[in-house]
């Protein structure tokens, strides 16, 4: 169930935003690791797959570092800790939890954003968000996952 949030303040938005930031770097930091170690035939699609998505994690990563140049901030250069593995499942697991995270905190960014009247902002989290429930559908297929669900906190 969605939780009405407070209207955060510039600083605020720029804090969540350099959070968001940090996870598009782990994501990154995934995605060449993981496309690069899967091993056997049978990850070789998703591998592919992984290398295409951390240039769209790098396209994100851009969009929201601009975001937070327009509130006057200044971007992060910290990445949040990739987790690793040497067993595939492991890391498209892995993979899987931080889209579900990045989803769940760009929906209520959105919502921030629209409640702060920052409507380009809110744009630009869609388009990313779409990318990005993408991402979460290919890794759950991956896994054998039918019919995904992304959890609310």
């Amino acid at each position: 169930m969605r939780k009405d949030l407070p209207i955060p303040s510039r600083q605020e938005m720029i804090d969540l935003l350099n959070e968001d930031l940090s996870r598009e770097y782990q994501a990154i930091i995934a995605y060449v690791v993981y496309s690069q170690t899967l091993k056997g035939a049978e990850y070789k699609s998703i591998a592919d797959e992984l290398a295409v998505h951390a240039a769209e994690e790098l396209n994100h990563a851009i969009l929201i570092a601009k975001q937070i140049d327009y509130f006057n901030g200044a971007p992060t250069t910290t990445p949040k800790a990739v987790k690793t593995s040497d067993q595939p499942k492991d890391m498209l697991q892995f993979d899987l939890d931080n889209e579900m995270e990045t989803i769940r905190n760009y929906r209520q960014r959105i919502r921030q954003a629209e409640a702060m009247g920052e409507y380009g902002l809110s744009e630009v989290l869609r388009k990313i968000i779409a990318q990005e429930q993408d991402h979460f559908m290919e890794l759950a297929e991956a896994l054998g996952i039918d019919n995904p669900v992304i959890v609310e906190d």
